[in-house]
């Protein structure tokens, strides 16, 4: 879904730059590597959970007009469509 007032690659800039500067480092545990976290690419907060839907569901209850970012925890992507997943997290 787009955002009225931010582009798809402004909400992909914002939302990888949060995830590496200061979302990364408190997420990426043993428990959630593979987990979906979905970003609040304005205001910083987060959701993790097994699913993108679910994920952005919650955050949207919170905030409907939600410019959002989705990632899965230690992985280069979020699906792999016809190929692999690459491990990016120790």
């Amino acid at each position: 879904m787009s955002h009225p007032t931010l582009s798809s690659q402004e909400v992909a800039r914002r939302g990888k730059e949060l995830y590496q500067r200061s979302i990364r480092a408190k997420v990426e545990t043993q428990e959630n590597i593979g987990k979906i976290i979905s970003i609040n690419v304005e205001t910083g907060d987060y959701e993790i959970g097994d699913d993108l839907v679910e994920t952005s569901l919650r955050l949207r209850s919170k905030q409907p007009d939600a410019a959002l970012w989705g990632e899965r925890i230690g992985f280069d992507a979020v699906y792999a469509v016809g190929g692999t997943l690459l491990r990016t997290a120790q």
